[in-house]
Parts: structure tokens; C-alpha cells; sequence
């Protein structure tokens, strides 16, 4: 049954109100074209507004505070008599970043014209889109074009069902009622943790298992490294090359067995762990089942990755998927960037994206962000290249606000200079990568970063300063 304020032909529709879903949406409707969004989850945003990127933060920015209020304050003279965490205000407080974002993104929708269309969408053939209404009613929504951007969702662990509660992901994770005595994290990437830094400076004490003998797959080695130092002083510990065989709940702990990735030594035995909490955070999967792909001819990989060609087209003509459901970094930016870039492409203009200057960010404190190549991919490539490096101790402005943690690391072609890709660990790197991205975008040079004048005193003086410790021309150290 379809509704009569909704028209139910369009000339794009777009499957997913997550940011590529709803950015590929209002990109459509501006340049003249009918456009839906489809999404069931009841609120737009996806996982990255609802329960990933932006609650996440919100408790980073909040436990954060705390932290430096525990350690930091009483260096400059600020002096509490009493430090206490509200945790179910602090939870408020993000419900509400949350809840006006979500609105937000209802109001562009609106104002752009794009039919926001609330159900659960799967594909009926070619060109035809059924949708059951979470009011309860279904409809038929016929498209000239349609866009997957159905995100991703979390990848079980084999042996620990989730339920979360006890065992939770990192939805259940940014909604305990009070903080765990023992928080387990399963998994040393961005997710595993920057949730374990929120509840270890709220409190607990987290242990972080990870299958690999390092933190971080993918991160240059030498700033993963000193990221999990960092961690480590913080308070974070570490069971590196563990495998967990399971994890079961036991009254109001969890037991976690675990044994060593290289499999048991002979005498050897497995060992249990005690936690009152377990967040899974082994990684992300294509969310694509249940699309109905299979009535227009669309096949997955096994992991549920939809391939598309270079214009994101799939195997069945006038169906696009972008985002998390297909090939490379499931990143909102980078779901953003294909959001647009498909909408110009459905609406017949020229468009590339360079995935090379995709920036990757853990907001932890410090924070870590890279964009390029790694140090070890130049090498396994065979790639001639030079690198320079600055630490923040020796930057002004991170000595004079006591955010000294970390370094700049910057990699250029040994014979051309062109920028290769930056790595850095320390306050705001998040921001501070994106001098780097615009330079790369632009096919530069370190001796570009080098002859941008740089505001004194500032952190990205330390971007500047590791371009010049290419040639060991860095003034300050």
C-alpha cells in the first residue's frame, strides 16, 4: 500500500539514510533529480550517528575531561576538592548530540526535497523496490536508478554471543549503566580502542585481546608502536597474538577463554579471564543480506562485499552501491565522498576520487591519523622514498598546553619529492592530517608543506618541521 503524501516513482533511490546514503540523496536532488531515501532504522544517520562515530566521540570529548580533571588540572593551578562522574547525565548529554543530529539530517532531506521513506527496503527486480513501512504497511517504490549505502554491521565472534549486556558490541558499549570494574576489549583496532580508552578514564580497567602480535593492522609499525605505549601509560593492558575460544556469561561476570594464536604448546592449557564486561570489537562486515540483490542479478563475495566497477555500478544495470558495502575503508568520509561522486555520475558528469588521500583517524587521546602509505608498504613495494620526523616535545604550542605525546612522520618520493603519506600521533592529529591530504590532493611536494608559512605558535608547525627533518634542515630539534 502506498502512502499518499509519498510518490513512488523516482528517478533515484537511495537504500541506506547512513552518510553516504543520505549525502548520495540530497547530492541527487540538487542536481534536478526525484530522489528517496529509504531507511528503517527510524532515525537517519546510520550507524555512525546513531551508535558508532558521533556517540563515540561524545564519550571520548566527555571521559576526556574527566581524565584531565583527575591528572592535569592540578598542573595549572585548577584545584577540585572532589571529582564525581553523573554517568546516566554523561549518557543523556550524548542521547542529545545524537537526537539533534539525527533531526539535522531530517531537515536537509526536507529542505532539498528528497522523499524520506521510513521501512525496511529490499530489492524486488529490476528498477523496483518493496519496502515494509514501520508503520506497518508496505510499498512499492519504483526507481530509473537505485543506490545501496546499507552500511555495515558488526562481525560475531564465533563463541560469544552477543546480548549486549554483558557481552556487548560497541552499540552495547556506549550504553552501560555504570562502569565496569573489568572491561575486556576483543580486538586492538580503532573501535576496541577508543572504547576501551572512554571506560578505562571513567574508571575501569580494560584489558585489550588481540589475535595479532600488534595494535592497529595498517598503521605505520613505528606509530603503532609508540600509540601502544601511550596506551599503555594511560593504563590500557595488552594480550597480544590471543585467541579467544569463547566467552560465556556467569551471573554478573563473564568468563573468557583464551589461548595463544599459534595454537597450544604441548603441557600448555588454555586460560579463563574474568570480566564484567566483554565488548567485541573484531571488526565490521557488509551489510547486505536480505537486500533481495539476487532478484536483479547482483552476486556477494563471502563476506558480503558488493563489487561494483569504477563508477560504482554493480552487475545489474542502474543498481550503484557505495560505502561500507563495497571494496576499501568503511569510513564515513569515505561512504561521503562515493555518495556525491555517484549522484554526478547518475546525473552525467566526469568524476574521480583519489582513495590515496583518504584520511584514517583514531580519536583517542593522543589522537592518531594517517593518510598514504605506510613505512613498511614503501619498503615491500620497492619503492625509493625519504622520510622525516618531529616529536611534539619540541613543538611550542604542545609544550605550552602539555600535550606533548607523540610525533609527525612524513614520507616522500626519494627522487621526486612527492608526498607519499603522513602518520602522526599527538593532539588533534585528526585535524592536523588534513594539511598533508590537501597537499597530496594537489600532487605536492614536502618542500610544498615546507614553504607554507605556518602560523607561530601553532601544532602544525610540527607538520612543517618533519618535512624539513627530511633533509635535516628541522630547526627546532
Amino acid at each position: 500500500m502506498s502512502s499518499p503524501s509519498i510518490p513512488d516513482s523516482f528517478d533515484v533511490a537511495v537504500i541506506g539514510g547512513g552518510p553516504g546514503g543520505y549525502v548520495a540523496a540530497i547530492r541527487a536532488a540538487q542536481l534536478g533529480l526525484k530522489t528517496a531515501c529509504i531507511e528503517g532504522r527510524g532515525s537517519l544517520g546510520g550507524t555512525c550517528l546513531n551508535v558508532g562515530c558521533i556517540p563515540s566521540k561524545a564519550m571520548l570529548h566527555a571521559s576526556e575531561q574527566v581524565a584531565q580533571a583527575h591528572h592535569s588540572f592540578a598542573d595549572w593551578g585548577i584545584r577540585l576538592s572532589k571529582i564525581s562522574v553523573d554517568l546516566a547525565q554523561m549518557m543523556a548529554k550524548k542521547d542529545e548530540v545524537v537526537e539533534g543530529l539525527t533531526s539535522g539530517i531530517e531537515m536537509l532531506l526536507a529542505k532539498n526535497k528528497v522523499s524520506y521513506i521510513r521501512g525496511w527496503a529490499s530489492l524486488a527486480g529490476p528498477g523496483r523496490i518493496r519496502v515494509a513501512g514501520l508503520d506497518g504497511d508496505n510499498q512499492d517504490v519504483s526507481a530509473k536508478n537505485i543506490i545501496i549505502a546499507t552500511g555495515s554491521e558488526v562481525t560475531p565472534l564465533p563463541g560469544a554471543e552477543i546480548d549486549e549486556k554483558r557481552i556487548v558490541s560497541s552499540t552495547g558499549a556506549l550504553e552501560f549503566e555504570k562502569v565496569p570494574n573489568h572491561l575486556i576489549v576483543v580486538g586492538a583496532g580503532v573501535i576496541g580502542l577508543e572504547l576501551g580508552s572512554v571506560w578505562q578514564r571513567l574508571g575501569a580497567r580494560v584489558t585489550v585481546v588481540e589475535y595479532l602480535d600488534r595494535i592497529c593492522p595498517g598503521l605505520d609499525n613505528e606509530i603503532a608502536r609508540q600509540f601502544r605505549r601511550t596506551l599503555e601509560g594511560q593504563g590500557l593492558s595488552f594480550r597480544l597474538g590471543q585467541r579467544v575460544i569463547e566467552a560465556k556469561t556467569n551471573g554478573q561476570k563473564v568468563k573468557l577463554v583464551v589461548e595463544p594464536a599459534t595454537g597450544l604448546a604441548e603441557g600448555e592449557t588454555s586460560e579463563t579471564l574474568t570480566a564484567d564486561a566483554v565488548l567485541v570489537a573484531i571488526g565490521r562486515r557488509p551489510y547486505t543480506a536480505g537486500l533481495g540483490l539476487e532478484t536483479v542479478g547482483v552476486e556477494t563475495d563471502q563476506r558480503g562485499t558488493i563489487p561494483v566497477d569504477g563508477g560504482f555500478q554493480t552487475q545489474a544495470a542502474g543498481v550503484y552501491a557505495i560505502g561500507d558495502v563495497i571494496d576499501g575503508p568503511m569510513l564515513a568520509h569515505k561512504a561521503e565522498k562515493e555518495g556525491v561522486a555517484v549522484a554526478e555520475i547518475i546525473a552525467g558528469q566526469a568524476v574521480s576520487i583519489d582513495y590515496g588521500t583518504v584520511p584514517g583517524i583514531i580519536y583517542t587521546a593522543p589522537e592518531v591519523a594517517n593518510i598514504g602509505f605506510a613505512e613498511q608498504d614503501l619498503k615491500d613495494a620497492g619503492v625509493p622514498y625519504k622520510v622525516g620526523k618531529f616529536p611534539f616535545k619540541a613543538n611550542s604550542r604542545a609544550r605550552a598546553m602539555g600535550e606533548t605525546d607523540g610525533m609527525v612522520k612524513v614520507l616522500a618520493h626519494k627522487e621526486t619529492g612527492r608526498l607519499l603519506g603522513a602518520h602522526i600521533l599527538g593532539k588533534d592529529a585528526g585535524t592536523l592530517i588534513h594539511e598533508v591530504g590537501a597537499v597530496m590532493e594537489f600532487g605536492g611536494s614536502y618542500e610544498d608543506l615546507i614553504h607554507i608559512i605556518h602560523g607561530h605558535p601553532t601544532l602544525n608547525e610540527a607538520v612543517k618541521e618533519a618535512a624539513m627533518a627530511i633533509d635535516k634542515r628541522a630547526i627546532h630539534v
